[in-house]
């Protein structure tokens, strides 16, 4: 059943949201070669503890910290470990909090130094893909409208769209419905209404959508080897239509990038 939340559990959810956006703005001022993903759990979960939040997934289905890591070839759910982060990697960093008694769930994957030309038009498709999802996220679209667009565009450019992880609804659990796969047909699946509140996360490989499960019984990783990017935004439908409630701001102003692409999904400027 979906869970329509109200404008004050929105607005609640925002500041769960913002919260992970302003761990991985700090993340972002951090992760480089040489630190290694475990030093950035720690700092990800001392951070947002002092901002008055619990980590989201620590302890969730058993997970063992605080971020999901998944270096170049992971696609998702990578353990934090002492492998020092190499010029060249990509990171795809995903963490939640539980702030209000909501959850935020966010997810960016950082170029480390300097990567390759084919990894970077992979990140940007990816990046690019999740925004032409969130579009279809509104009154009198279905689940399904949001998936095949972001598999049209992926596709589009040659990459692998993953099917076995999805994105889902959100709110006082981590995992609600419905689910929100990257891929599907058009006029499928349930109908949205007002109030839901989902996070968006496509998950796309350069080369076969196939994965594969580690030993480690969490990281998922590209069954050909080939990097796997994966970016996510939690997205509420108010007066219709999609608004973020996570934002990628503070990455990009730990970096020094200057973007105006969450602009049609806002209806004020953000205060950083």
């Amino acid at each position: 059943m979906i869970i329509p939340k109200t404008r004050e559990e929105i607005e609640l959810m925002r500041e769960s949201a913002l919260l992970v956006s302003k761990t991985l703005g700090m993340i972002a001022g951090e992760i480089k070669p040489g630190v290694t993903t475990l030093q950035l759990d720690k700092l990800a979960e001392t951070f947002i503890r002092d901002h008055q939040a619990i980590p989201g997934f620590l302890g969730l289905y058993g997970c063992p910290s605080t971020l999901l890591t998944s270096v170049n070839d992971q696609v998702v759910h990578g353990l934090p470990t002492d492998r020092p982060i190499q010029e060249g990697d990509i990171v795809s960093v995903d963490c939640g909090v539980i702030k209000n008694e909501f959850y935020g769930d966010h997810a960016y994957t950082f170029e480390i130094g300097d990567v390759a030309p084919e990894t970077k038009k992979l990140l940007q498709v990816t990046k690019e893909s999740l925004y032409v999802g969130i579009r279809e996220f509104k009154i009198g679209n279905r689940v399904e409208d949001v998936g095949n667009a972001i598999q049209k565009y992926a596709e589009g450019h040659g990459y692998g769209v993953v099917r076995e992880l999805v994105g889902h609804g959100l709110g006082r659990k981590m995992h609600e419905e419905p689910e929100m796969p990257n891929y599907g047909k058009r006029g499928r699946g349930k109908l949205f209404i007002e109030g839901m509140v989902v996070a968006i996360e496509p998950m796309i490989n350069m080369g076969t959508r196939n994965i594969k499960h580690l030993k480690d019984g969490w990281t998922i990783s590209t069954r050909d080897g080939k990097p796997s990017a994966h970016f996510e935004h939690d997205v509420a439908i108010v007066d219709g239509k999609p608004e973020l409630l996570s934002t990628f701001q503070y990455i990009y102003q730990a970096l020094g990038i200057q973007s105006d692409e969450e602009n049609e999904f806002r209806k004020q400027a953000l205060v950083l």
